[in-house]
């Protein structure tokens, strides 16, 4: 008979080992990720199709609703590094969280059309809720952490009253001040929190882990909205009658569509090495080291990674964007478009670069990360046709990880030995 997974109806709530062996993310988890990236994916639809029709108003959009998934994401991420007792009850509350978060999804396209969604602060009431009940649950049973417990209940309580509040509001001027009002309030929380009763205890294996796992989910997005993108192009028939009066129009003569052109070959490749590059950079150094170098360290490496996210999801909507345009389906034009791509990127480089520098105390580590940023926004400035410019892009990051494999190893090797481990290159 093989081993049953039976696990208690409650226990008690009690924080985590923070040094506790072979700490990795659970099943509950990777599932909580692979849902959060159906919001993800939503909100970076929504961006592609504003790109594409020059409406650029959406990017704006985009950052709003992808803080509300960033924000729920992550405080779950660090509450379960923290207090994981995984009874029924906590599993329940895990998918009350699932729950909203599939519920603001679907009221993305509203959101995106008229600057208030109900059904997007409902999401948003749900996932923050079921947060509230998880923190009551730790104020009951780690007595030590009740403040700290108790200020986060209260605070995240408080907060999402406002929002729901806010729906009552109108004007765009408004509802853009009030929203980055309520920003800083959530972002407050934990830290009045923390401040007050003490901090919780993480893993910092597990939450590195936990922020790894993300970015490649996030990663999977692009590459999913990439190639549905380029499926959509070779689904579309071809119509019409050929210049020889003899049967139908041939793709070529159809000026695209109906066949996998030059343009969108060279578009995919490049589109891959920006991907692998996106991967290959966020992974070539451990982030553990810098989780711990001391709470102000933590507090940057988790908020600044909103960045690091929102950036991965938006390469996911220029390069469907980027589709449009050789496809002649787009209203923007491809210096726009590039720029679109290109922004991002220079956003990731940027973040994961200071992130480095800061780790290792030397600003020289960000070197790397400003030149990849200046050249492919110096690529997107040239207007060159879009697939060149999405090539020559994806060409520069892979040149970006050559520099890492070729010359940040041969610095470290040259470097005095410090106690620095290996990892910390680049």
């Amino acid at each position: 008979m093989s081993a049953l997974n039976l696990i208690p109806l409650v226990r008690r709530m009690g924080p985590r080992d923070p040094h506790e062996a072979h700490r990795v993310a659970s099943p509950l988890e990777l599932f909580f990720d692979l849902v959060f990236v159906v919001a993800i994916s939503s909100a970076a639809a929504q961006l592609h199709h504003g790109l594409s029709a020059a409406h650029y108003e959406t990017i704006l959009g985009f950052g709003l609703v992808f803080f509300a998934i960033w924000w729920a994401w992550m405080n779950y991420a660090w509450f379960a590094s923290a207090y994981d007792c995984d009874d029924v009850v906590y599993r329940l509350l895990t998918f009350a969280i699932m729950a909203g978060s599939l519920l603001l999804a679907a009221g993305v396209p509203d959101l995106f059309d008229d600057g208030q969604s109900v059904a997007v602060v409902t999401g948003y009431a749900v996932m923050r809720l079921a947060m509230v009940a998880l923190w009551l649950r730790v104020a009951k049973d780690d007595r030590p952490h009740r403040t700290t417990a108790l200020t986060y209940a209260v605070g995240i309580t408080v907060v999402q009253g406002l929002w729901i509040a806010r729906l009552a509001l109108d004007g765009a001027g408004v509802l853009y001040a009030t929203f980055g009002l309520l920003v800083l309030a959530e972002l407050t929380v934990p830290w009045l929190a923390e401040q007050r009763g003490g901090p919780t205890p993480f893993h910092p294996h597990h939450i590195a882990e936990r922020y790894g796992l993300f970015t490649i989910i996030v990663l999977g997005e692009v590459i999913l909205a990439s190639v549905q993108a380029i499926q959509g192009v070779l689904a579309k028939p071809v119509t019409g009658t050929s210049a020889t009066g003899h049967g139908p129009v041939t793709a070529a003569e159809a000026g695209g569509g109906g066949g996998l052109t030059p343009g969108l070959v060279l578009l995919a490749v490049g589109g891959l090495l920006i991907v692998f590059s996106l991967w290959w950079l966020y992974f070539k150094r451990e982030h553990v080291d810098l989780i711990g170098q001391g709470r102000t360290m933590t507090w940057v490496f988790s908020y600044a990674h909103v960045c690091v996210f929102a950036a991965v999801a938006a390469v996911g909507a220029g390069l469907a964007a980027a589709v449009d345009v050789v496809e002649h389906a787009a209203i923007a034009g491809p210096r726009a478009i590039a720029f679109a791509l290109a922004v991002p990127i220079a956003v990731y480089s940027m973040v994961l670069g200071s992130l480095h520098a800061a780790a290792d105390h030397d600003p020289r580590t960000a070197v790397p990360a400003i030149g990849l940023s200046v050249v492919v926004l110096g690529i997107a400035a040239l207007g060159l046709e879009m697939p060149l410019a999405v090539l020559l892009i994806g060409i520069a990051m892979a040149g970006a990880v050559a520099e890492h494999v070729l010359f940040a190893r041969r610095r470290l090797d040259a470097a005095p030995d410090d106690g620095m481990p290996a990892t910390s290159a680049g």
